[in-house]
């Protein structure tokens, strides 16, 4: 804990143990001191980089357990992301039983949710679409009450449409609001809300740390003559993992891949956005108890996912947003784990893929067949042609120097080109009058074999 500041409380500390850290992340480190200061803060980091915990850390440190009202709004793009938030936050309550906090998404009874509203909490972790509801709507919770905003994965918030709901949910807030918010990426469309909201924000960006560092191998393998879907199920077929992920572009792709995954009988989980969490639950169970190796998802549904044992992901395609495809590997090699990504390409994903290298993302690349993986050589390597006799000539000929140039010189250059063509378009007859000459001589032999044999 040598990197622990002393300022932090007994009760602080107390929940940092519960987590068994034994130093904060780069990014719990920077944030803490600018949060716990009142000051807005932006932190930029890719997934498992400990960024749940920067946020939780001071609002352990700052929720006051006598103030009977909301103090801290968390906002999740998913309800598997915000009950993730809500697994980790409730230590909070073990370490302190008067500490309220409240999980608040789709799929739950609402009658049941709003009577153990009789007392508000402290901490209100939810969806968008559903505080909304509770907040904005039915004045079942004074959010209007909480100092503190934090938006989590806040690019996927834009991404699936519910930015607009969180600008009507934050304007109902405090005008003097401290807010913290998270992103993998920050998009353009994202900045007019963060400049409204938001005042002379900290910006922490950071990397993964050594000890968050996910060390995934990255490989492209092309469907060739496949569709996509059909090149994930004989990928999924040459693999072993302990849990892989299938990520795919559209709903309608993750129902086909379903449907093909049946009928191969792999042994499969599917996590949509509609389900309930009921629902939810019993899948993910499913995945716990063993009885599931690949889960098929989307983006908005991956995003949420937090299983350490995922060994490996699967990109069907490459997503129009390229930043996407770093959460989907993102799933895999948690926590300094070990994983690999394999991305199936077709040649409308070659500019991606370029993009990708160039931000440094190193590929293997690999074929598959009935028989396995296989090595390929690098992607984009560029293969030389051997040039004809006849492009040799004309190359002479067109870059011939020319001492004096004389009337008509482009005419005769463009003749004595036009000759060497007609000369080598001869001699593709002759050669092809002399393959045809030999086959119907070698028939004739065969011919009169047979007749020889026949009349034996």
């Amino acid at each position: 804990m040598s990197n622990f500041p002393n300022l932090l409380s007994e009760k602080t500390r107390r929940f940092i143990a519960l987590n068994n850290f034994k130093e904060l992340s780069v990014i719990q480190s920077e944030v803490l001191p600018y949060a716990l200061k009142a000051r807005d803060v932006i932190g930029i980091s890719k997934t498992g980089t400990g960024k749940t915990h920067a946020y939780l850390i001071p609002l352990m440190q700052k929720i006051d357990p006598n103030r009977n009202e909301v103090q801290a709004l968390i906002i999740a793009p998913t309800r598997e992301l915000a009950q993730q938030i809500f697994e980790f936050a409730k230590p909070m309550m073990e370490v302190d039983s008067q500490i309220r906090v409240k999980l608040i998404t789709g799929g739950t009874d609402k009658k049941r949710t709003t009577e153990k509203l009789g007392r508000q909490p402290h901490i209100v972790i939810g969806t968008v679409g559903k505080v909304r509801e509770f907040f904005v709507e039915d004045s079942l919770l004074r959010i209007d009450q909480a100092d503190i905003l934090v938006v989590d994965e806040a690019d996927m918030i834009l991404e699936i449409g519910y930015l607009e709901d969180l600008d009507i949910i934050a304007a109902k807030m405090k005008e003097r609001l401290q807010m913290l918010l998270f992103s993998a990426t920050i998009p353009d469309n994202l900045r007019p809300f963060m400049k409204k909201y938001m005042h002379n924000p900290h910006i922490v960006q950071v990397k993964e740390d050594e000890k968050f560092n996910p060390r995934i191998t990255h490989v492209l393998v092309p469907i060739k003559h496949r569709t996509h879907l059909e090149a994930t199920v004989l990928l999924a077929k040459s693999i072993n993992p302990l849990i892989c992920l299938v990520v795919c572009n559209t709903r309608t792709d993750a129902v086909k891949l379903a449907d093909l995954f049946r009928e191969n009988n792999l042994r499969f989980v599917e996590l949509r956005g509609d389900m309930s969490a009921r629902a939810r639950k019993q899948t993910m169970s499913l995945i716990g108890n063993d009885e599931a190796r690949f889960i098929i998802a989307t983006d908005v549904a991956a995003r949420g996912i937090d299983i350490p044992e995922i060994s490996h992901v699967i990109s069907v395609g490459l997503p129009k947003d390229i930043d996407f495809y770093i959460h989907r590997a993102g799933r895999t090699g948690r926590t300094g784990r070990e994983g690999t990504c394999y991305v199936l390409y077709g040649e409308k994903d070659d500019a991606s893929i370029r993009i990708l290298m160039k931000k440094h993302i190193k590929f293997e690349h690999m074929a598959n067949n009935e028989t396995g993986l296989r090595p390929m050589k690098p992607y984009g390597e560029e293969f030389v042609r051997k040039s004809k006799p006849q492009d040799i000539e004309i190359s002479k000929l067109v870059n011939r120097r020319v001492e004096q140039v004389k009337p008509g010189y482009k005419k005769k250059r463009a003749a004595e080109v036009e000759s060497i063509k007609r000369k080598r378009r001869r001699q593709m007859i002759q050669d092809s009058i002399k393959v045809q000459s030999k086959t119907k001589a070698k028939m004739k032999q065969i011919e009169i074999n047979n007749e020889k044999a026949g009349g034996q």
